[in-house]
């Protein structure tokens, strides 16, 4: 059972691996990307105005937070949906790309 709004991966050839989210999915993700592009955007315009220090850093952690969420997002779709679908498929070689992929969203 695939995740709701996510497609698995397409795994016809590895260099043609692709995934298929939903529209609703993608316009969440460009949503919130384009909003990490503002803040983004705007830390640069607040160390060009020399502001202070912790606030900047704050609003990085903001923007930390904010990708983290993304991560988060495509992490659980990538799970229910691709990562299932190919170990059914007898792929055991997902597992060790799943743990190469979280070790470095975990650094």
């Amino acid at each position: 059972m695939q995740a709701e709004g996510s497609a698995c991966c397409n795994t016809g050839g590895e260099e043609e691996r692709k995934s298929h989210h939903s529209d609703k999915l993608k316009s969440n993700l460009i949503t919130r990307l384009n909003r990490i592009e503002g803040q983004i955007r705007g830390v640069k315009g607040l160390i060009e105005k020399d502001t202070y220090c912790d606030d900047i850093l704050n609003q990085i952690a903001a923007i930390q937070a904010a990708l983290n969420g993304v991560g988060k997002q495509l992490l659980e779709g990538h799970l229910k949906s691709c990562v299932v679908e190919r170990i059914r498929e007898g792929d055991q070689d997902i597992i060790n790309e799943l743990l190469v992929t979280v070790n470095k969203l975990m650094k």
